[in-house]
């Protein structure tokens, strides 16, 4: 600060050597600098001081109204330059701003050095008028007097200060560059007189609530846009504070802005989508998801939008999916559209009619591509819309159609077609900031438009075929080599009840179900899907089977009261009471298998030594009776023994009886020298030679026990301390196993899932490695407690453990055991 005792002469004389700007004096050297809490006041042209802030008061100690209206000399520490003050205050008048070093006196009479700086002069009330702030600095370092001067002009936070008539007094480079108009063009004025109206109208609506209220109000998010960028609306963040003397009058506003564009575009994209999903997929069929699609996005995101789905998918799995040739149009057909204009007088091409459009000068390969195209100017003058789309360039023009995002419908790997927005009777033209909302919005519909397709050929080929429901492969992984064979009674429509499944369960094992509907037929093969996907739900839930043929039989006795409560008219009769079942767990690490069954016929068992059994395994009723239990039995396969899961068809007939048949079946399953995939049809086409009346199916599996140099385990201490012992542990098993690759993700997933034992369950904890087709890490304990994933909140110290579990492993989950639960989680091996 300087003197203030005769007031800032009009014509000052040279700044003095030590006060040009940079590089304040290093001081004492004695490191690097710490700097207090800014403080600033208002000093006018004559040294008095008007304005006093709370960060000066807590840095020289003295109260407002000690200061306020009295001369800035007394703070001073030595007697008055008369000659730096004038060399100051004509910088200041020159519009630059000044910074220096200041000893001066606090009230406790201690001398404080200051680095001060005073910002161009500017008016109050018609007096002139500067604003001083400073910092002290402390003997820990000394900084640059430029920071400050940077630190107010390229600061990434818009400032300013305005008089009570709303006009300008000074404003810093970034609030210059936000809103494109020079600071001298400002200077003086308001901002509805300088800026756009839509971007000064909420300035200065909250400034004036501001100056009438006197309550600051901290980040004000409005949008606008700006004369430096016209076409591209900006998000900002405004804070309005008043400025007042030691009377509390208001003298003037202190504004703050920030640009949150990116952070607004970011939750206008998370509204968008989430409302996106309550509006896009309410049914499976294609066209009304697709114009579901449409219908959402005019006219919140575009003015005309249509959706175009290809007539055959390509990419992705889809059985006899070819890619386009070079140079080559998409052949697809409309979906979809809607426009802001009545009847959509902009498209060319109407719902359900062929079309070949992408946006010029792609072909069909843009759509593999999957990036979306953003055409922020549309010119139908070009050489792509005249030529190869001049129906399109005539309604271009006609409309007014001025800006384009297209984006390839994508799900799973699998192209579907194309979705493009436009718009018209909006002004503003789609930017890069609308490709994400658009990119997202297509996804989602992609999705549902995906799922609708895979409901309509699965549910027709449902009807149709019955080998459409059963599995086109099962695999066993390393527990089992598989091998099966259907026949179904009517053979030229291949339509029948009976299915089997061979499903990968947690810890190695696997589920092994065949079952058989009551009647043949599109009924009976609807009602086999439907029982095979609910064993599939079920056994994911690694329940037993004798609880998961009660669940089973509870499912069948809903789909029967569901077929007597729609009436016998349109029903021979029920498909779904008397089904039979028979489901099986193989665990490999132990050579254990646990069966169970509904009314269905026994395994049939051949061990190495080729003895032949059919393991005496409690009947149990069929589905849909009700009010009996069902019970497993336990056995111990030894390593290449023989499992067999038939349907009644194979043993029953017209010309010998149950017993017969099963004696039949043993004698030839446990043939030698056959490979399984030969041995399978090589036993059917034995036992049935001619057409049979019954659907057959049959279902072999060679069981292989897990090396015990590929499954370890260890007992866990209930205690914390013992989690990093483990981890060690586990680290060195994997390095002898040769998966150093997955070290790290497996010590994350072993130290959370053992942690949570330690802290949430009750002993005695264990920890169980398998190295097989996949790593698997599993986790016991003695409590039936189910675990939750749950998605912790930024202020949670915990409560991330499964999440992160669940991220870094290909699938996880819980099964009970009678000793407790087993949390369990697989990785696939590299």
């Amino acid at each position: 600060m300087a003197s203030a005792d005769e007031g800032f002469p009009a014509e000052p004389g040279p700044l003095p050597s030590g006060d040009e700007p940079g590089p304040l004096p290093s001081g004492d050297g004695r490191g690097p600098a710490r700097m207090a809490d800014d403080a600033a006041a208002v000093i006018a042209g004559d040294g008095t001081v008007i304005g006093w802030t709370r960060g000066a008061e807590a840095l020289l100690g003295y109260p407002a109204a000690e200061v306020v209206g009295r001369s800035a000399a007394r703070l001073l520490t030595g007697p008055p330059d008369p000659r730096r003050t004038a060399a100051v205050a004509a910088r200041c008048r020159t519009g630059s701003a000044w910074s220096g070093l200041v000893a001066l006196r606090g009230r406790d009479g201690r001398s404080l050095d200051i680095n001060v700086r005073a910002t161009a002069s500017f008016q109050i009330a018609g007096q002139e008028v500067f604003l001083v702030s400073g910092r002290e600095l402390t003997p820990h370092w000394t900084m640059s007097g430029s920071v400050l001067d940077d630190f107010m002009a390229r600061s990434p936070v818009g400032m300013a200060v305005l008089d009570p008539g709303l006009r300008y007094l000074w404003l810093n480079d970034t609030l210059e560059r936000f809103g494109g108009v020079p600071r001298e063009q400002r200077l003086g004025r308001r901002p509805a007189d300088v800026l756009p109206t839509a971007l000064a109208a909420p300035i200065e609506r909250l400034m004036r609530q501001v100056l009438s209220t006197g309550e600051a109000v901290t980040d004000y998010e409005y949008l606008g846009w700006s004369w430096a960028d016209p076409h591209r609306r900006r998000a900002y963040a405004s804070s309005v504070f008043p400025l007042a003397d030691a009377q509390d009058r208001r003298i003037g506003i202190g504004y703050m802005v920030r640009d949150v564009t990116d952070r607004w575009n970011a939750r206008r994209l998370l509204a968008l989508v989430n409302e996106a999903g309550a509006s896009i997929g309410s049914t499976l069929d294609v066209q009304c998801t697709a114009q579901e699609l449409a219908d959402f996005a005019v006219p919140r995101f575009a003015d005309f939008v249509f959706v175009d789905l290809l007539e055959n998918p390509f990419g992705g799995d889809r059985p006899g999916s070819a890619t386009p040739a070079e140079g080559e149009r998409p052949a697809m057909r409309r979906a979809g559209m809607s426009s802001v204009r009545e009847g959509c007088p902009e498209a060319v091409v109407r719902v359900g009619e062929a079309v070949d459009f992408v946006p010029p000068p792609h072909d069909a390969h843009f759509l593999l591509a999957g990036a979306p195209v953003l055409l922020p100017s549309l010119d139908p003058d070009s050489h792509g819309w005249t030529v190869e789309h001049p129906a399109r360039a005539a309604r271009i023009r006609e409309f007014g159609l001025h800006s384009l995002i297209s984006v390839p419908m994508r799900a799973r790997d699998t192209v579907l077609g194309l979705t493009t927005f436009m718009r018209s009777q909006n002004p503003v033209p789609f930017d890069e900031d609308d490709v994400a909302p658009a990119r997202e919005l297509v996804a989602r519909a992609a999705v549902c438009v995906d799922n609708a397709r895979r409901y309509t050929r699965e549910h027709t080929a449902a009807l149709v075929l019955q080998r459409s429901l059963l599995p086109q492969t099962l695999r066993g992984g390393t527990a089992l080599d598989v091998a099966w064979s259907y026949l179904p009674a009517d053979a030229k429509d291949g339509v029948g009840g009976d299915w089997f499944d061979v499903i990968p369960l947690s810890g190695a094992r696997v589920g092994l179900v065949i079952g058989d509907v009551v009647g043949h037929g599109i009924g009976a093969a609807a009602t086999m899907g439907r029982l095979r996907t609910a064993v599939q739900t079920l056994a994911d839930m690694d329940l037993p089977p004798d609880e998961l043929l009660a669940r089973l039989d509870d499912l069948v006795l809903r789909l029967s009261e569901e077929e007597r409560a729609g009436g016998p008219a349109e029903r021979g009769g029920s498909t779904v009471v008397g089904a039979t079942c028979l489901y099986a767990v193989y665990d490999p690490t132990s050579g254990c298998c646990t069966m169970a069954r509904a009314g269905h016929p026994p395994p049939v068992v051949v061990t190495p030594d080729g003895a032949v059994t059919f393991p005496d395994l409690p009947s149990g009723p069929p589905l849909g009776l009700g009010g009996l239990p069902f019970e497993s039995l336990e056995l111990v396969l030894p390593e290449g023994s023989l499992l067999g899961l038939y349907t009644d068809g194979l043993i029953e007939g017209t010309d010998r009886d149950v017993e017969s048949g099963m004696e039949r079946l043993g004698r030839e399953v446990s043939r030698g020298g056959l490979p399984l995939e030969d041995l399978c049809p090589a036993v059917v086409k034995e036992l049935l030679p001619v057409p049979q009346p019954d659907d057959i199916a049959l279902l072999l599996a060679r069981t292989h026990v897990l090396s015990p140099e590929h499954l370890v385990s260890w007992d866990v201490p209930v205690d914390p301390a013992a989690v990093g012992e483990i981890r060690a542990k586990v680290s060195r098993q994997l390095e002898a196993w040769g998966l150093d690759e997955l070290s790290m993700t497996t010590e994350l997933i072993v130290s959370e899932l053992v942690t949570n034992a330690i802290r949430y369950a009750s002993g005695p904890v264990r920890l169980r490695l398998l190295f097989q087709s996949a790593l698997t890490c599993e986790v016991s304990d003695a409590s039936n407690t189910s675990p939750r994933l749950r998605h912790a909140r930024t202020t949670d110290e915990g409560g991330r453990g499964l999440f992160l579990v669940a991220q870094l492993a290909h699938r996880w989950g819980t099964r009970y055991t009678p000793q407790g639960k087993i949390i369990w989680a697989e990785q696939p091996i590299p």
